[in-house]
C-alpha cells in the first residue's frame, strides 16, 4: 500500500459506525479493527481517510447483515491537514467495502471521496462521482 503526502488524523476508533456509500446492499457498517494497526496495550485502534478497516454490517440486506468485511474509509468528520495547510472535513463518518486487493465490491460510490483515497486506492477513485 502506497504512503499518503500528508499525516491523516485519525477519526474513528473501534466502534465507530459508518455510512456504507456504495451500493452493495449495506447500508451502516460498525468497526471492529484496523488492518496494519500497531499500537499499545489497551490502546483502542483508530483509522483516518484512507485506512483499510475490518467492519461488520449492522444494517442493509438480511443476507449481509451481520457480516464481516474489509473496508477503505472515505469521509470522516474530524478535521485532517493536507500538505499545503488547507484543512478539509465531511458531513459524515463513511466506507467502501473492498476485497482481499483493494478492489471496491460495488459499482458506484454515493457522495464525495478524499483525494487522499485516491493515492493508495485509485479504482475507488474511478467509480467515484465526486472527488474533494
Amino acid at each position: 500500500m502506497k504512503a499518503i503526502g500528508s499525516s491523516i488524523t485519525k477519526g474513528i476508533q473501534v466502534g465507530t459506525r459508518l455510512v456504507c456509500a456504495d451500493n452493495t446492499g449495506a447500508k451502516e457498517l460498525k468497526m471492529i479493527g484496523v488492518i496494519g494497526f500497531k499500537g499499545r496495550k489497551r490502546r483502542r485502534p483508530e483509522a483516518g481517510v484512507a485506512d483499510r478497516i475490518i467492519v461488520s454490517v449492522t444494517k442493509g440486506k438480511p443476507d449481509m447483515k451481520g457480516k464481516v468485511f474489509h473496508a477503505v474509509v472515505i469521509r470522516q468528520r474530524k478535521e485532517f491537514r493536507r500538505p499545503d495547510g488547507t484543512r478539509v472535513m465531511f458531513e459524515d463518518n463513511a466506507a467502501v467495502i473492498v476485497n482481499e486487493k483493494g478492489e471496491p465490491r460495488g459499482t458506484e460510490i454515493k457522495g464525495p471521496v478524499a483525494r487522499e483515497v485516491g493515492e493508495r486506492f485509485p479504482k475507488i477513485v474511478r467509480i467515484a462521482s465526486v472527488v474533494v
